[in-house]
């Protein structure tokens, strides 16, 4: 199945087009994480388009490098952190944010 997904933000629209999805869902790969994440389970990888909306979702765990390319400043401790960071996740228009850190 195809979609064409938008993402906003304050800076620029980026329009991300002919974004394929299929039973194997493509997540952020974690050999690919930014340099500047923190450890532990979420993390962006060298994918993000800076589009901001994780750190619009997330701004407590979300923050932007010197590139623009967002990263995991914080990790979530509690079940509302978890929720905001899994928006985070799920928002992700290029799947550039991963779950499955150590």
């Amino acid at each position: 199945m195809q979609q064409k997904k938008i993402a906003f933000c304050e800076k620029s629209v980026k329009i991300v087009s002919d974004y394929t999805t299929s039973s194997t869902h493509i997540m952020a790969e974690i050999d690919e994480k930014n340099e500047n994440n923190v450890p532990g389970k979420y993390y962006v990888d060298t994918n993000c388009i800076a589009c901001g909306l994780c750190m619009a979702s997330a701004p407590d765990y979300f923050q932007e490098d010197d590139n623009g390319n967002s990263y995991v400043y914080n990790q979530p401790t509690d079940d509302e952190g978890v929720e905001a960071c899994e928006a985070a996740v799920e928002d992700c228009p290029v799947n550039a944010i991963g779950n499955d850190g150590e």
